[in-house]
């Protein structure tokens, strides 16, 4: 809240260099706020009495937007790209599920490796876990087995994330 947003009789001002001024009524914060071309924002309306701030309130809003732009831009989006593997994989197309893989990590994602067992398939689930732990193994130099294969009711699923460096 600022200026005459604040409905409060009293309040605790802190002036621009952050120098306590004490307790004033509302009427006297705010003339004084209008002497100093400045505006009596809010800070801790929790407080008894709240605490207000002398600031100029335009200047303090665009500097935020600013940082928040700034963090925004060093943002780093991490997607998460999925390769489906099947229990009766063939040598051919392994390779060509690690190609895909090695892409997608090289580019910075995450790759969710799946294998969906079909029919009497899941009884043989080590079959499965051998050849995640293949699929693992063939693409250890782009990234890291950040998440186990686990089963997830006919699925079994593990996560890769990419190297570091």
């Amino acid at each position: 809240m600022i200026n005459e947003e604040i409905r409060d009789r009293e309040v605790r001002v802190v002036d621009e260099n952050g120098e306590q001024m004490g307790i004033l009524p509302i009427r006297q914060a705010l003339e004084l706020a209008e002497q100093k071309q400045l505006d009596l924002v809010k800070i801790a309306p929790q407080a008894k009495p709240p605490v207000c701030k002398l600031m100029d309130y335009g200047k303090y809003r665009f500097e935020q937007s600013k940082k928040e732009r700034e963090m925004r831009k060093n943002q780093k989006v991490v997607n998460i790209k999925e390769v489906r593997l099947s229990a009766t994989i063939e040598e051919h197309d392994i390779d060509v599920k690690t190609r895909a893989a090695q892409k997608f990590l090289k580019d910075g994602d995450k790759v969710k490796v799946s294998i969906r067992f079909r029919g009497r398939q899941i009884t043989h689930s080590e079959i499965g876990t051998e050849i995640m732990h293949d699929f693992a193994e063939r693409i250890k130099d782009f990234g890291i087995m950040e998440r186990k294969p686990i089963i997830e009711g006919r699925n079994m699923i593990m996560v890769l994330a990419p190297r570091e460096g």
